[in-house]
C-alpha cells in the first residue's frame, strides 16, 4: 500500500513541480536501480550477518519514513532524494525477505510460494492507489495529503513485522524440517538443483561467491537484465496519460491499481504454471512487454489495456523469475544470487528509464519502436538460456 501507492502518483506529482519526461524517466530508472541494483551489496551483507529479520525490518522502516515526507517537499530535489531513500529501503530488505520466503517455499512449491507472495503483495498495491485515487478525487491536486495518509498503513506494517519476528524468529527451520538432514547434506529437492555448496564460508570474497554461481544461472541473470530493458517504468506511463490529457489526476492511481491487480493475479497464476510446466513459461514476458507499448496511445481505452498488459510483465518478473534461481542455487548462496538477479534488473530498468524518457521527448513512436526492438532481441536470448535450464 505504501510504496506502490507512492509509485502510482510520483510521475504526475513531479510533473506539477515542472519535471520533463526525460527527468521523470531518469528518476524512475535511477529509483529502480537503487531498489534493485543495490541488493547485491545488501545480499552479501545479509549472507555474512544472517540477521534476516533485522535487515527486513530496517528496509521497511526506511520506506515508511520517507514516503509521507515526499508530499511536503514542494521542490524537485528533496522529492527526488526522498524517493531515492524509499527505493534504498527496498534494496536493504529484499534479499533478506526473499531468503526467508525461499526457506518457507520448500513446503509449498517454489513457484507457488513466490506467486502467493506476489498476489498478497499486490493486494496492498491495489489498495494503496485506490486510497490515493479517493483522496485526489475529494481533494483535487492535494498531493501532500495523498502522500501523508500512507503513514497509517506504514505504521501497521512495522507493528506486524515485529509480531512476525516474535512468532517465527528463524524461518530457516522450515527448510530443515522439509529436508530432514541438515541442508548441506540433504539431496536437492528437484533435478534442476545446482551442486553449488550450501555451506559457503561466510568470509568468502563477494566476487568469488558470484563466480561460484553456475554459468547457466549467470546467463539467466543477464537475460533477465535484458528483459528489464524492455519494460517501461510506470511513472513515465503516468506522465504520458496525464500530460496528454488522456486521464485525470485521480484516474492515474486507478490505472496503477488495475496494473497491480493484474500483476498479483498473473504472478500467482504463472507461479503455479511454472511448477507444472517449467521455466519455458517465462517466454510470455518479452511478448507481453512488447504488447504493452500500446499504453503510449492517445486513446484512453488502449492506455488501460496496455497498462494491464504491463502488469502481467511485472507480475512475472517480480515473482516467477526468482523460482529459477531457487531451483539452481544452494540455500547458503541464495541471498547473493537474488542480489545479482536484482542488480541485473536494476541496470536494465535504469537504462530503460533514461532511454525511453529521452525518446519520449522526441516522439512516442520512437518509444514504441524501441520497446518492440528490445523485446524481440530479449525473446531470442531467453529462448536460448531457458533451453539450457
Amino acid at each position: 500500500m505504501v510504496y506502490e501507492g507512492a509509485r502510482a502518483i510520483i510521475g504526475p506529482y513531479l510533473a506539477t513541480l515542472g519535471a520533463s519526461a526525460a527527468l521523470v524517466g531518469a528518476v524512475a530508472g535511477v529509483g529502480e536501480f537503487i531498489g534493485y541494483g543495490l541488493r547485491v551489496g545488501s545480499g552479501y551483507l545479509v549472507q555474512r550477518r544472517r540477521r534476516y529479520w533485522t535487515w527486513t525490518i530496517t528496509g521497511y522502516a526506511l520506506t515508511v519514513l520517507s514516503i509521507p515526507l515526499i508530499g511536503v517537499s514542494n521542490m524537485i530535489a528533496p522529492a527526488l532524494l526522498l524517493y531515492g531513500t524509499e527505493r534504498l529501503g527496498k534494496a536493504v530488505r529484499s534479499p533478506a525477505k526473499d531468503t526467508l520466503l525461499s526457506h518457507a517455499s520448500t513446503q509449498t512449491g517454489r513457484g507457488t510460494a513466490f506467486g502467493v507472495h506476489q498476489a498478497m503483495d499486490q493486494t496492498g498495491a491495489v489498495a494503496g492507489p485506490l486510497l490515493l485515487a479517493a483522496v485526489l478525487s475529494l481533494y483535487v491536486g492535494n498531493y501532500r495529503l495523498a502522500f501523508g495518509v500512507l503513514i497509517v498503513p506504514g505504521a501497521v506494517v512495522l507493528a506486524l513485522l515485529f509480531w512476525l519476528r516474535h512468532r517465527v524468529p528463524d524461518p530457516a527451520a522450515y527448510e530443515v524440517e522439509a529436508s530432514g538432514p541438515p541442508a548441506e547434506k540433504a539431496p536437492a529437492p528437484h533435478t534442476g538443483q545446482s551442486s553449488t555448496s550450501s555451506a559457503l564460508p561466510a568470509g568468502r570474497a563477494f566476487w568469488r561467491v558470484r563466480a561460484d554461481l553456475p554459468p547457466k544461472v549467470r546467463q539467466y541473470i543477464g537475460t533477465v537484465g535484458l528483459l528489464s530493458l524492455g519494460v517501461t517504468a510506470f511513472p513515465l506511463l503516468a506522465y504520458h496519460a496525464q500530460t496528454q490529457g488522456v486521464l485525470s489526476a485521480s484516474q492515474v492511481p486507478l490505472l496503477f491499481a488495475l496494473a497491480m491487480a493484474v500483476d498479483g493475479l498473473s504472478g500467482l497464476a504463472m507461479g503455479r504454471l511454472y511448477d507444472r510446466r517449467g521455466p519455458m513459461v517465462l517466454l510470455l514476458v518479452p511478448l507481453a512487454a512488447a504488447c504493452s507499448a500500446i499504453a503510449f496511445s492517445d486513446n484512453a481505452a488502449l492506455v488501460w489495456v496496455g497498462v494491464a498488459i504491463w502488469g502481467v510483465v511485472n507480475g512475472v518478473l517480480d515473482s516467477t523469475v526468482k523460482a529459477v534461481v531457487t531451483e539452481h542455487v544452494g540455500s547458503a548462496a541464495r541471498s547473493i544470487a537474488f542480489g545479482w538477479l536484482a542488480l541485473a534488473r536494476g541496470f536494465g530498468l535504469l537504462a530503460s528509464g533514461v532511454l525511453l524518457g529521452v525518446a519520449y521527448d522526441q516522439s512516442t513512436a520512437l518509444v514504441v519502436g524501441l520497446l518492440l526492438g528490445i523485446n524481440a532481441v530479449a525473446l531470442g536470448a531467453l529462448v536460448r538460456v531457458l533451453a539450457r535450464l
